[in-house]
């Protein structure tokens, strides 16, 4: 029973409903083909029956003038004969009828058999294609639903190694901003070489900081250097145009008065 039922729920997500739906059609197919050739096997029974009645009528027909024209000629035993076996022939006739009719019957009730089993194919067609659009629509519709939500497989899978990359990523960044720290409080040696210890990093800023202020002073140097040459020019303009006014004024014409 655990058996059945795992291979039903493995069969069930294997099947698919238009493969099943083409399969049942396709069967019905088969028997309107099987219901069609009975009714072709009986229609030519029928018609083998036909040709053994009109075969036999026709001897019956003979024996029958055979039998009148002997008794027309005094042969009474000839006649007699003739007619005993026309009688012996209109037996077989009558029995031939009568499974003549039983095939004619037959053969009515599978034709009509056939012709609703036809009505049912087609119906059943057009249902299945119906279906089977219907099934693919839905299909499309979930896909596309599955892969906008992010829950289809595909969309899943991604979703997954986006993340696994996002948490590898973390933790090499974390790996990394505690490697930094270790080296930096000197739990880690450098292997390389290259790391400096405390009291050579001092150094190197004590030196750092020594030309930064060696290079200030230098500006404010020059700094001041400039201001006191534009000083000493201004104040010279200012006592040569003073000494010009004073001798401008000297020769000045002097004034008459007009009286």
């Amino acid at each position: 029973m655990i058996f059945r039922a795992k291979a039903n729920k493995a069969l069930d997500r294997a099947e698919d409903p238009r493969e099943t739906l083409d399969y049942s059609y396709q069967k019905q197919l088969e028997l309107l083909q099987k219901v069609r050739r009975g009714v072709a096997d009986v229609a030519t029974s029928r018609k083998r029956l036909e040709l053994q009645l009109n075969q036999l009528q026709g001897q019956s027909a003979k024996l029958e003038d055979q039998g009148r024209k002997a008794l027309a000629l005094g042969r009474e035993d000839l006649a007699r004969e003739a007619l005993s076996r026309r009688a012996a022939l209109q037996q077989q006739v009558t029995d031939l009828e009568t499974q003549h009719q039983t095939l004619q019957g037959e053969e009515e009730k599978l034709t009509l058999a056939a012709q609703r089993l036809q009505a049912k194919v087609d119906a059943f067609r057009t249902r299945k294609e119906t279906i089977k659009a219907t099934y693919t629509a839905a299909q499309a519709q979930t896909r596309i639903a599955e892969s906008f939500s992010g829950i289809s497989e595909e969309m899943s899978d991604v979703g997954v190694a986006i993340q696994r990359a996002e948490d590898k990523t973390a933790q090499l960044q974390a790996r990394a901003g505690a490697i930094d720290e270790l080296l930096a409080s000197g739990a880690l040696d450098d292997q390389s070489g290259l790391a400096k210890d405390d009291i050579q990093a001092e150094l190197d800023r004590l030196s750092g900081g020594t030309d930064v202020e060696l290079e200030l002073q230098r500006m404010k140097a020059e700094l001041a250097g400039g201001t006191s040459a534009q000083q000493q020019a201004i104040e010279g303009g200012d006592g040569a145009q003073q000494q010009g006014q004073a001798q401008g004024e000297g020769r000045q014409a002097p004034r008459f008065d007009k009286s």
